[in-house]
């Protein structure tokens, strides 16, 4: 029986996550921790149910368990419904066997099926590993307004990142003329979020070539959106001029993480009461502050036991920092232990990681370079009195040795 949704959102959620290094080694990115109690993917899925939109199939693959796990049943996100909800999609297992999704389109195509169930007339294509808060309604209403074939949500960048973007040229009125992949010249600053909505029945049928293309990459950025132009397909710019940080990089994740800490106004806003941001958060006691600690412009979630001093800091649940430890602009996720003396400056801790008594993370930051930012797999030791530069991520445990960057 076809149950029928006016929009069905696919949450693009399987990406490797390469750049990200050793903190993606055992995870798939959209579970990253941010924000001390939130995972990246509570945002596009809280961004949904804010918006109204109750159908949502997140698009898995690479190290799924973690993700599949925190999902569940969709409770969090009011998304655990009977008709609609959220879905776990890993790549289609056919007859003779299963095929990894090739690409972004590939994704989708994969999933015509699930689509189909709820006879929609539109599709939302959301990536599932950017800080922003974006109500995907108003975008909907614009697509219908302007009775575009594909909407493509943009942000205004500065010139000189627009060249290591997806770039969207468009006309006064709005209407999308050429989309260019990091361009070496820009023609305009308008960058791709990489968040679409199209009219289902067009976007199917692109998708069906596209797949039966043995030259196409799958993909929306480089085939369907092109595709689409060359065609004579209505594309439409939808600007947006809120926060927006794709978080793909270990400086983006830290950057983002800072800009939390720095100010509401410039950064995703946590506290906003008619926009809230859903999470599947541990039952944990309230945090224990020590007599001794000295906490400065610092987030410290339930459960944490901080006897040493904080500055410029987010502390997910769980962590404890000993008396005597420095924690300077750091992020230090569930479960890690910071031993007495330690210090850790412009680093990234990840879950359960044991930094032992007098042991150094990283390194102070002089401006104007770009901080380099230390990281600290999940579950490393770092040893009594070991020292791990600036830059230098660390996937095994260490003894009594320096880690270089």
């Amino acid at each position: 029986m076809i149950q029928k949704k006016d929009c069905v959102a696919m949450l693009l959620a399987g990406g490797q996550g390469s750049r990200l290094y050793v903190l993606t080694s055992k995870v798939a990115k959209p579970a990253i921790p941010f924000g001390g109690k939130y995972r990246l993917i509570d945002f596009p899925l809280s961004n949904c149910i804010n918006s109204a939109i109750d159908t949502v199939g997140v698009l898995t693959q690479y190290q799924p368990h973690e993700l599949n796990a925190y999902i569940g049943s969709g409770q969090p996100w009011d998304l655990d419904r009977l008709e609609g909800g959220v879905h776990v999609l890993p790549p289609y297992m056919r007859g003779k066997g299963g095929q990894w999704y090739k690409g972004s389109a590939n994704a989708i195509y994969q999933n015509i099926n699930f689509i189909e169930h709820y006879d929609p007339e539109y599709v939302l294509v959301l990536a599932g590993d950017q800080i922003y808060k974006m109500d995907y309604s108003k975008m909907l209403a614009y697509h219908i307004q302007q009775k575009s074939t594909c909407t493509i949500a943009v942000i205004d960048v500065p010139m000189d990142e627009a060249s290591r973007m997806g770039i969207m040229n468009a006309n006064a009125d709005g209407t999308v003329y050429e989309f260019e992949e990091k361009p070496k010249q820009p023609k305009s600053t308008l960058a791709s979020m990489g968040i679409y909505i199209f009219n289902w029945r067009t976007l199917k049928k692109y998708l069906i070539e596209d797949e039966a293309d043995p030259k196409s990459k799958n993909d929306f950025g480089g085939n369907i959106i092109p595709n689409m132009l060359n065609n004579g397909e209505r594309l439409m710019v939808y600007r947006f001029d809120g926060y927006w940080k794709d978080v793909g990089t270990i400086h983006s994740l830290w950057e983002a993480n800072m800009d939390m800490l720095a100010s509401k106004e410039n950064s995703v806003n946590l506290f906003d009461p008619n926009w809230r941001v859903y999470a599947r958060n541990p039952t944990a006691p309230p945090h224990m502050v020590g007599p001794n600690a000295n906490i400065s412009h610092s987030l410290v979630t339930e459960g944490c036991q901080v006897y040493g001093n904080l500055e410029n800091a987010v502390l997910f649940h769980s962590v404890v920092v000993e008396e005597g430890a420095q924690i300077r602009h750091s992020i230090i996720m569930p479960g890690a232990h910071i031993g007495r003396d330690a210090v850790i400056e412009y680093a990234i801790i990840a879950e359960d990681a044991q930094i032992r008594p007098g042991a150094r993370v990283g390194a102070i930051f002089e401006p104007p370079s770009k901080p380099q930012i230390a990281v600290v797999a999940a579950g490393i030791t770092v040893g009594t009195g070991c020292k791990v530069a600036a830059g230098a991520l660390v996937d095994k445990d260490i003894v009594d040795e320096e880690a270089q960057s």
